[in-house]
């Protein structure tokens, strides 16, 4: 799989990692903590709303954040769209965010004080779309239990998931919640797009950073020579034969034919000689059927000259040739001839 219509995918896993990687470097990870006490209620610092969705505070929710991101968001960025992918993210980030608020405000007394770094949310949310939108490849059992080649992600999610409980599984479920309110379209989610000046701006600035987003096109030609290959000559001789993976066209398929046929026709007329030398058979016979000389043939003709050449030639592919003399085969015929004349 590539990033292959995946540009903000790839922007998301690059942007993560490298903020992850900073903070971490930096130990600034306590600044990325969400807690309602004393954060929130004491302090007042709901500026760590918003900061704590940019990066994770360990390398494990990193790794498994990656894996899901590149396995299932790069489907779903295809299926929506980049330009509606963009403004998924930021209507899921933003709704999460609010629905994480209330969430700690009217659970905080039942043993939810904080929430896990990172945006989790985010990612369970695109693991719902994930699950709604793109059908399984296959399926298959396990003692009977019905599995598909979309359940390694979701055990992948359920580890993240109960990962730093309880604030990992209130931020998955906030996540799928999310996922599910866009997906509804109750307040007209769904239609909104980012502004005409913001895609501008990230298609100037921010698509050289992201590089080359298609993956390494291989060539459909194989060359048998790798002398030829190391010279970097793309001229095909007449002889060789070329090997593609494309789909051919009539011209091609033919020109590709005309080469192989000849050289087969050519290596089957040795054969055939090689084969008539040993066998005394000559061309267009076959196997077990003695052709007879000309020599016989113009003798018997004159000894029986009211019978016609085929039935004097029958007579003689009657006889097994010998190794010793031709006059065997010769008399032989003669006894058929004169007996097919007497009856």
């Amino acid at each position: 799989m590539s990033f292959e219509y995946a540009s903000v995918s790839k922007a998301l896993m690059i942007s993560l990692a490298m903020a992850s990687i900073v903070v971490g470097v930096f130990d600034v990870k306590h600044y990325f903590q969400l807690q309602l006490v004393p954060h929130l209620s004491k302090y007042h610092q709901y500026w760590r709303l918003a900061l704590h969705n940019f990066a994770f505070a360990n390398s494990s929710d990193l790794f498994l954040a990656e894996l899901i991101l590149f396995q299932d968001g790069i489907q779903v960025e295809r299926c929506f769209g980049s330009l509606k992918f963009a403004s998924f993210i930021l209507v899921s980030t933003l709704l999460s965010t609010l629905l994480e608020f209330i969430s700690l405000l009217l659970f905080h007394r039942v043993g939810l004080n904080h929430l896990s770094s990172g945006p989790l949310a985010l990612v369970f949310s695109i693991l719902y779309q994930y699950s709604r939108i793109v059908p399984p490849m296959y399926e298959f059992k396990v003692f009977g239990i019905a599995f598909s080649n979309k359940s390694f992600m979701y055990a992948l999610a359920l580890q993240l998931a109960v990962a730093r409980l309880p604030g990992s599984g209130a931020a998955a479920l906030i996540g799928i919640l999310a996922g599910q309110i866009y997906r509804s379209d109750l307040i007209n989610l769904k239609s909104y797009r980012l502004g005409p000046i913001i895609v501008g701006l990230s298609a100037r600035y921010l698509s050289p950073l992201l590089g080359f987003n298609r993956p390494p096109r291989r060539s459909n030609r194989a060359f048998p020579d790798a002398s030829r290959r190391a010279t970097g000559s793309r001229q095909v001789s007449q002889n060789d034969e070329v090997v593609t993976t494309a789909r051919p066209t009539t011209g091609s398929t033919n020109s590709r034919i005309r080469p192989t046929a000849a050289a087969g026709a050519g290596g089957n007329s040795v054969v055939r000689d090689w084969v008539q030398g040993l066998t005394g058979r000559g061309d267009g016979t076959t196997a077990g059927v003695r052709i007879p000389p000309d020599s016989e043939i113009t003798e018997l003709t004159n000894m029986f000259p009211d019978i016609s050449r085929e039935a004097i030639i029958g007579a003689l592919q009657r006889r097994p040739e010998t190794h010793f003399s031709n006059s065997r085969n010769v008399e032989g015929a003669v006894e058929t001839l004169l007996s097919s004349q007497i009856s």
